[in-house]
């Protein structure tokens, strides 16, 4: 998974509650003489025998929120909570603990005995909330509840605080409850905090106890800075625990959700001392009447801190206003006046105020808080939207019900929307509320790419622009919507609306059809489609146009990636039959569009000779411009395979190949480094931008390929666009002169002229933490200047024809054993491989069949020699006992290198593994001399060339100072990537990756199963499966492959544990059990599918 989604995640360890800021020991407070002082008497004896009562009843509280709401993100942590009734099964703990949203729990008493505990309350504002369980299924425990008494608090009492240390069994720290009405703890501004109550001044979820053994206030937060504590005063827990245990008796046997009467003017009071009211305004009168009225020791009154918009109190409290009395009743307390606000929910209440020593009396309708407080949310593409909450709205002073971001997801992170986001406006509907949101969405299909409007927190006085485009694969699920459903303790789940067909091939008499029919029929299908689209391609040229200039104004445009919906259809290929004619590598030609409209003529005229206006550029600037193409690439967390690391690229890449019904451009694989990718093209010979998809990966060059539809450009666009003349030889020499051409950031041309000071440099990059591609194998060039690592770009000679592309390259430095950070640099990429595979494509090589454009095409296989080898110095050889005969020929084959290759190692699971060794040299390839890499590469081309071959190399090698001829076999791979991804209880499995088999280890129990990422929230998260590990048997049942892996866990029920085998990359096993929730997280299967170029989502196993 990604970005921080992401980030796909990364291996970690399980996220903490507020408990993992406890510190042990005891907590030392000061009494500061707010109120009476009572003198304890109880001795130790009495505490070991309140201990020994209230330990059994505490638990352990193991949590995963499934997925983020409100103020919580997705993730596991542990908490404590005690049993409050035994009878009915109710544990108490805090809110932050139950969730607001999608949460499941399990219990374990302090006898290691585990239950399943379900939320049946949470409230809307203070830090407490309810989990129920079964009584009975506690068998092996005696246990009593613990009674709770607020009365029982005051200041010097001595108390103990029982819970847990970070998921421990057991922890009890010490303490004197120092003040009782200290200001309620303020976490985090964009999060959750309680308001309008007093907390104790004296670790989550734990009661705070007495000598009698009587809870007398609940462990809320901490200081990590000292080891002051925030306790919750439990008078309205009380209330709340009488509102269920009434509800659940009235209910017989089950439990059914319980309405808990809460009222709210959406203020936020503060209390302050007198002094300081008296400087807000108070007079002297009021002020004598109100410390008449009130008990005795009243320090001070409620003034109001902030008011939210839209609610019943909007202008007409003011901050700064003091609160003198509600009903005709003096209010100084906050458990006065929220008793008085429960009590009137749907009622008008009188408040009388002074604002500035002018008293006002005001009229206000009390709302039922639970109306205010979201109890569903949307969720599309991976983005969580919902309800704005009261507490949301509190920090981002909004009104409460707007359409909030929880989390951005794939679809609107692609956008540039942040989290914590309100949508304002969307496809050009105002959006008010979520409802409205999804009626626009359900009349978007896929590809569709529409404006979006939204205000953030951060600055809200701007509304931002940007384009989302609805996802065209289905990375993600159809749109659900969620609702909490508190009498089973989860939220139900249901179809927001279907989304639009996938597009598919079209059919004709049953089959499809292929490319190698006939050129004229061919012929008049292209024409008709071009005609279909022209004016389809202006009218979105034109709106993208207006669009950009808005989405210029979001805080993350370097995010705001879009994709544009192609229409798909299977045709014949008109360029089957005359591929030479359309494009040539020694063809610098512009491919004319036929059209019989003479305004287009004249248009395409004008806009080709824009560009030769342009000063100070060199020929090889104008020349090459027309080719280049700025790419953004986006990756869903959703399906983050074969080890990428990041969930956003940027790049630039060349036209290599332009045809009426075909364009490709090339690019590095750290730009394009999977095909579960969607792409985006930006030319710069016309102002346009289209998507593309990705059809090359080479499995050991540093390149991809991706294909666009020259008709998405129009008549003009064809027109200006054109591909590069490649040059692959001859092969550049050290100290010759190149341009470096390539694109900024604003589609602007940029180039040097530099010197090449190593044409062969050999790369060698160690295997990241998480493996992924790295180039091996590979002689790259380097040159004396260039514009710094983010730049790429091509190499030409002063007539503007590419030598090589000035790619990135990805690698990771590591400082120490357990930190690294990852770096990119560039070199130069000969184009001689990419010359090689796109004169393939042309020329309709063998291979398996991929639909580009709506016509079938055969993509090129590669042989390769699967093995990672590193050059040696002749020098260094000679001292391994290497001959002078042998020196001497590779001398004189290869005057400049003065080389010999050595193997590295071999990729696991290859034919040349357990045939050759570490340390070997390779000296020939059918009794001729080699040198560098590609000698090894043009000789697996010979077999492929061959009609008599067994797809052997004969291999001449030195190994510990004999010479030894061995035959090695060689193997075909293609260039689509991984093409299937399984999510299983939130881990996202694939066959292991050429980076994983180039570590040289496969699990001999199994190695097709393949851990690459895993999900905040899931099931894996909260049992620890993580990444880099292969699953080799599920409940002993083995799973050797991806097809093995689906029948075994097709058999597994919701709820059930699971046993699962794993064997880590260091090849260390490891036994584990986890409990499927097929609810939150039903298992499913993403394939591409190469007749339709469209990946599918199916699912597996579900409820």
């Amino acid at each position: 998974m990604g970005d921080s989604l992401e980030q796909l995640g990364s291996d970690s360890s399980t996220a903490m509650g507020i408990d993992a800021a406890m510190k042990d020991g005891e907590l030392g407070m000061e009494i500061d003489g707010a109120g009476p002082f009572r003198e304890n008497a109880a001795t130790a004896e009495d505490w070991r025998k309140a201990l020994n009562r209230v330990v059994p009843a505490v638990v352990v509280l193991r949590t995963t929120a499934c997925r983020a709401f409100d103020t919580e993100a997705a993730g596991a942590s542990y908490a404590t909570g005690f049993v409050v009734d035994k009878q009915r099964g109710i544990i108490l703990t805090n809110r932050h603990v139950v969730k607001p949203g999608p949460v499941v729990a399990e219990a374990m008493f302090v006898n290691r005995e585990e239950i399943p505990v379900f939320p049946v309350y949470r409230d809307p504002v203070h830090d407490f909330g309810f989990f129920r369980y079964d009584p009975n299924a506690v068998q092996f425990l005696d246990y009593e509840e613990i009674p709770l008494a607020p009365e029982a608090a005051c200041v010097g009492l001595e108390i103990r605080v029982v819970g847990n240390d970070s998921g421990e069994k057991v922890s009890i720290l010490a303490g004197t409850l120092a003040r009782l009405d200290r200001d309620a703890p303020h976490y985090k501004k964009d999060g959750y905090n309680d308001f309008n109550t007093f907390y104790i001044q004296a670790a989550c979820g734990s009661p705070v106890i007495d000598w009698q053994g009587r809870a007398v206030a609940l462990n809320a937060g901490s200081k990590t800075s000292s080891a002051s504590a925030f306790f919750l005063p439990l008078e309205r827990v009380v209330r709340a625990l009488q509102f269920l245990q009434k509800g659940r008796d009235s209910h017989g046997n089950k439990w059914e959700a319980v309405s808990i009467p809460r009222g709210t003017l959406q203020v936020t009071f503060l209390h302050k001392g007198f002094d300081e009211i008296r400087r807000l305004g108070l007079r002297s009168e009021t002020e004598q009447m109100v410390r008449h009225a009130s008990p005795p020791g009243e320090t001070g009154m409620l003034v109001v801190d902030s008011v939210v918009p839209g609610g019943p109190a909007h202008k007409h409290l003011e901050p700064g206003d003091v609160l003198i009395r509600v009903n005709g009743e003096v209010i100084t307390q906050f458990l006065k006046m929220e008793t008085l606000l429960d009590d009137s929910v749907d009622h008008k209440i009188e408040l009388l105020i002074e604002r500035g020593g002018i008293a006002a009396t005001v009229s206000l309708l009390v709302q039922d808080l639970h109306s205010i407080t979201p109890d569903h949310f949307l969720e599309v593409s991976g983005a969580v939207i919902h309800p704005l909450s009261y507490q949301q709205a509190r920090n981002c002073r909004f009104r409460c019900g707007r359409v909030y971001v929880a989390e951005p997801g794939y679809m609107l992170f692609r956008a540039g929307v942040p989290r914590h986001a309100i949508i304002t406006k969307f496809a050009g509907e105002e959006i008010s509320v979520l409802d409205d949101l999804i009626t626009v969405l359900s009349k978007l299909s896929r590809g569709a790419r529409v404006p979006l409007e939204y205000i953030s927190y951060l600055d809200r006085h701007r509304t931002k622009s940007v384009l989302v485009t609805v996802d065209r694969h289905e990375w993600y699920a159809p749109p659900q919507i969620y609702s909490r459903n508190d009498c089973i303790g989860l939220w139900s789940i249901r179809t927001a609306f279907q989304p639009s067909p996938l597009p598919h091939s079209s059919i004709l008499n049953g089959e499809l059809v292929l490319a190698k029919q006939e050129a004229s029929t061919a012929e008049v299908t292209m024409e008709q489609v071009d005609q279909e689209r022209r004016q389809e391609l202006i009218d979105g040229v034109a709106s993208m146009e207006t669009n950009d200039g808005h989405s210029s104004e979001g805080s993350h445009a370097q995010d705001e990636s879009d994709i544009g919906k192609k229409k798909r259809r299977v045709e014949e290929d008109p360029s089957a039959n005359g591929a030479a004619a359309d494009y040539s590598l020694a063809d610098n030609r512009e491919l004319e569009l036929k059209d019989t409209r003479n305004g287009e003529s004249t248009a395409v005229t004008d806009y080709q000779s824009a560009p030769a206006l342009s000063a100070n550029a060199s020929y090889a600037e104008h020349v090459i411009e027309p080719t280049l193409v700025m790419f953004e690439v986006h990756v869903p967390p959703s399906c983050m395979v074969d080890g990428v690391h990041s969930q956003h690229f940027f790049g630039t890449g060349v036209i290599v190949y332009h045809s009426q019904s075909l364009g490709l451009v090339a690019v590095d694989k750290n730009t394009v480094a999977i095909s579960v990718s969607d792409v985006m093209l930006s030319f710069a010979a016309f102002p346009i931008e289209i998507p593309g998809e990705v059809v090359f990966l080479h499995p050991v060059h540093n390149f991809a390929l991706v294909a666009y539809d020259p008709s998405a450009l129009g008549p003009v666009g064809a027109s200006a666009v054109r591909a590069a003349e490649l040059l692959p030889e001859p092969a550049l020499r050290r100290g010759d002169s190149v341009y470096l051409v390539g694109l900024s950031r604003s589609l602007q041309a940029t180039s040097r002229k530099s010197i090449v000071t190593n044409p062969c440099a050999a790369l060698n990059i160690g295997s990241a933490d998480c493996p992924r591609y790295r180039a091996i194998n590979m002689e790259v060039i380097e040159l004396d200047t260039d514009f710094g690592s983010t730049f790429s770009g091509v190499l030409t000679d002063e007539r503007g024809r590419v030598q090589a592309i000035w790619g990135s390259f990805s690698t990771q430095l590591k400082f120490g054993c357990s930190s690294s950070e990852d770096h990119q640099f560039v070199r130069g990429i000969p184009v001689y491989s990419i010359s090689e595979v796109v004169n393939k494509i042309a020329a309709g090589a063998k291979g398996p069949p991929l639909l580009i454009n709506g016509v079938k095409r055969p993509m090129p296989l590669v042989r390769i020699l699967e093995i990672e080898l590193y050059p040696t110095l002749l020098s260094k050889a000679r001292s391994f006992g290497l001959s002078d005969q042998w020196v001497q020929a590779l001398v004189k084959r290869d005057p400049v290198r003065r080389q010999v290759l050595r193997v590295k190692g071999c990729l696991a699971g290859s034919k040349a593994e357990n045939l050759l060794e570490q340390g070997d040299m390779v000296l020939a390839i059918n009794k001729e001399p080699v040198t560098c890499f590609r000698d090894i590469e043009n000789a697996c081309q010979a077999l492929d060339n061959s009609d008599d071959t067994d797809g052997k190399l004969n291999l001449t090698i030195f190994r510990q100072g004999h010479e030894i001829d061995i035959l090695v076999g060689t193997d075909v791979r293609d260039g689509i990537g991984t093409t299937r991804v399984i999510n299983w209880c939130g881990c996202i499995v694939q066959e292991p990756h050429s980076a994983v088999r180039a570590l040289g280890y496969l699990p001999e129990e199994g190695h097709g199963v393949y851990v690459a990422r895993w999900c905040h929230g899931s099931p894996v998260h909260r049992y620890g499966l993580y990444a880099l590990q292969w699953i080799v048997q599920i409940n002993g049942k083995p799973t050797p492959d991806l097809d093995a892996f689906i029948s075994v866990t097709k058999e597994l029920e919701h709820g059930e544990f699971v046993r699962v085998k794993t064997v880590h990359l260091n090849g260390k096993p490891r036994v584990l059990t986890l409990k499927q929730d097929l609810h939150y997280w039903p298992t499913w299967e993403l394939r591409f599918d190469p007749d339709t170029a469209v990946w599918r989502r199916q699912i597996v196993k579900a409820l």
